[in-house]
């Protein structure tokens, strides 16, 4: 996280007593780096300061490699098991959608969101209000879903490699669940002692991870290739199983959602932008070098992991008893493991369960970076995050907590897991094809926007299918998704009545009038609703006001009008603007709210002119319950009391608090 370091309160101040010396070190050290900003975690994910000159884009492909190439740990497993015999065909399925699916839509994401919001941010600017903020809610109950499951999945496949091993002390044997355990511990306690730039480490753990793959998969060509008799072995079983090669077609074509996991990756792969150095010549509203080469980046990561996924899955399917694919089964989640073992002997295999177990705990690593800038980006900003989700150890204890639940419920059982990653996956990957189809369409590009519409409705096929034969993944997001939106609601009323105000600055005009009234004494404001108004009506509203509020006879009174534009915005900037109507001096300016927008007002004119100023109100008609409500919603309701009651928040000595009147 960037931004002003937690202090402790000053001892020095009469009558305050000093925390104990522990209790203020441990509050110090755990919110660390909370700020008014929106957390920034210095992960892999994190947006680089203005100084960072970012890495070349295969640099970064290993990045986001740790977590895509990693499920080659347990994807061919996964699909021995979900598809049987057909898994190649299964696959090749996968990865024409792949290739042709989530690469064009995920290439195109990259040139609308070069700044690594991804998806979600493109579905956030279609819908205005707060149908574009509830739906940014839900979406990150998904990605939370994938982000999470990536870190209980990756760790429960890194146990079985350790179970499995047949170095592995004989205690380890069962005990999957607790080794899940010790390693999401581990990487909790990575992220509570801080997680700096780890490019390095990913390009060391890829190269060495893939180039092992290759040597496993080599051989094991050689092997099906020495013996053609097993290939047709297998093509004999699938013809005995299947009636014809249409049928065998169609099944594929009928399970390769249950494969969906092995598109994973591609939403990280945008999210890591910022990493990439692109041109001298970029800019930040054109970075053409960065979006040529993320492009890049999602291009060689899909074709090298649609290669080796083909491979490994006729690999696998070919050399390994189907019984072996089954729970408890000796390739049950580690294929490829089983395959280095067999092939290759018990030293390499060892090697190549380190390797495995490593990329797959950095996978994790990687999605925990991941969701501590996701969760950050969008919520301060919309008001709906906890003082403690701007502080990065928190919000790790948090995730944290919920990787146990997740699995201690699935028994850190990889299989189990799968339907909710790809539910995740798949939601995103949706998601973003539904806005490139719309952004295509806006553009007038008609083909593509064809294109992607046809690709959406494929991805809505793989979720519904998914969703049918595995709703864990569903139950899962859903339980994030109403997590979220019940912390966020509850934490956007807690902070309604915030100032809600980065600045505030006044134009030419505005600053004049404010001088010259000034000069009389303590500003007077009339708050008047900004509808256009005659000569007569603004005469009528001076008049009632000095005669039912005591303004002083004679004294100069501004009319303060506060437009309200979007009210699910939580903060903005504010401009006053003077203008001069009817012979009526009038601040107009634009603000999510208008009690908090007039409070913000107040209290800086208090600070320009160094006297307090007043206000005055009407009374508004209707019952308190429905007002609040209105204010929660739309802005306005009863703007006299919230007002004062804003302004008693943001000034505790009742001397300097702006003076509020209401007749």
């Amino acid at each position: 996280m960037t931004g002003t370091q937690v202090e402790s309160p000053d001892t020095d101040e009469p009558g305050h007593l000093p925390p104990a010396p522990a209790k203020a070190r441990w509050r110090a050290w755990l919110l660390e780096g909370l700020s008014e900003r929106a957390a920034r975690h210095p992960g892999p994910h994190a947006t680089p300061d203005a100084a960072h000159e970012g890495h070349p884009w295969w640099r970064v492909m290993c990045l986001t490699g740790v977590d895509y190439f990693s499920t080659l740990g347990y994807q061919p497993g996964i699909a021995a098991l979900a598809a049987g015999l057909l898994s190649p065909l299964a696959t090749l399925v996968l990865i024409a959608l792949t290739l042709f699916g989530a690469l064009p839509v995920y290439r195109r994401v990259a040139r609308e969101s070069p700044h690594g919001e991804g998806s979600i941010a493109m579905l956030e600017r279609l819908l205005p209000w707060w149908a574009g903020k509830i739906l940014v809610l839900v979406l990150l109950g998904f990605a939370a879903t994938d982000f999470m499951i990536t870190m209980t999945l990756s760790a429960a496949d890194a146990a079985a490699h350790v179970v499995e091993n047949p170095y592995a002390p004989h205690w380890a044997h069962g005990a999957n669940a607790w080794i899940t355990l010790f390693l999401l511990a581990a990487l909790g306690a990575v992220f509570l002692k801080g997680f700096k730039e780890a490019i390095g480490i990913a390009v060391a753990l890829v190269a060495t991870y893939l180039s092992l793959n290759v040597i496993v998969l080599a051989v094991a060509v050689f092997e099906v290739l020495s013996h053609p008799v097993k290939i047709g072995d297998w093509t004999d079983a699938m013809a005995t199983e299947h009636s014809s090669p249409l049928a065998m077609i169609g099944v594929a074509l009928l399970v390769f959602p249950k494969l969906a996991l092995g598109m994973s990756g591609f939403e990280t792969g945008v999210t890591v932008m910022p990493q990439i150095k692109g041109d001298p010549s970029d800019t930040y509203d054109r970075p053409a070098g960065r979006v040529r080469d993320t492009r890049k980046l999602l291009t060689t990561a899909a074709v090298i992991m649609s290669f080796l996924l083909l491979l490994s899955s006729l690999a696998t399917t070919i050399l390994i008893p189907q019984d072996a694919f089954k729970s408890g089964g000796p390739a049950n989640g580690r294929a490829l493991a089983y395959l280095a073992h067999e092939q290759l002997g018990g030293a390499f295999g060892t090697v190549y369960d380190v390797a495995t177990i490593a990329i797959l705990w950095f996978a994790g690593a990687s999605a925990m970076a991941g969701l501590l800038n996701l969760v950050p980006r969008y919520l301060p900003r919309y008001g709906m995050a906890p003082e403690w989700t701007r502080a990065v150890r928190p919000l790790v204890l948090v995730f944290m907590v919920a990787a146990v639940i997740i699995t201690l419920w699935f028994h850190a059982d990889v299989d189990a897991q799968s339907g909710a990653y790809a539910t995740g996956v798949l939601v995103l990957m949706l998601s973003a094809a539904f806005a490139s189809t719309v952004a295509a369409h806006r553009r007038g590009h008609r083909v593509a926007a064809l294109g992607f519409g046809a690709i959406t409705a494929v991805l809505i096929y793989t979720l519904v299918t998914n969703v049918i034969e595995r709703p864990d993944g569903l139950k899962i997001a859903l339980i994030f998704i109403l997590a979220i939106l019940i912390t966020s609601f509850a934490s956007r009323v807690h902070r309604a009545f915030e100032l809600r105000a980065a600045t505030v600055t006044f134009d030419e005009p505005a600053t004049r009038f404010v001088e010259e009234a000034a000069a009389h004494g303590p500003l007077r404001l009339i708050a008047n609703e900004p509808q256009e108004h005659s000569r007569r009506e603004y005469r009528a509203k001076e008049y009632s006001q000095r005669e039912q509020t005591h303004i002083p006879d004679g004294r100069p009174v501004l009319f303060l009008e506060v437009f309200v534009t979007d009210s699910s915005d939580f903060s903005a900037d504010l401009t006053v603007h003077g203008d001069e109507k009817y012979g009526v001096r009038r601040l107009r300016v634009s603000g999510a709210t208008v009690p908090n927008t007039i409070a913000a007002v107040l209290m800086e004119l208090r600070d320009r002119t160094g006297q307090v100023p007043h206000a005055y109100f009407n009374w508004t008609e209707g019952a308190p319950f429905s007002h609040l409500l209105r204010f929660l919603v739309f802005g306005d309701g009863e703007v006299a009391p919230v007002t004062r009651e804003v302004l008693r928040r943001a000034e505790p000595d009742p001397a300097r608090r702006p003076r509020i009147h209401v007749g």
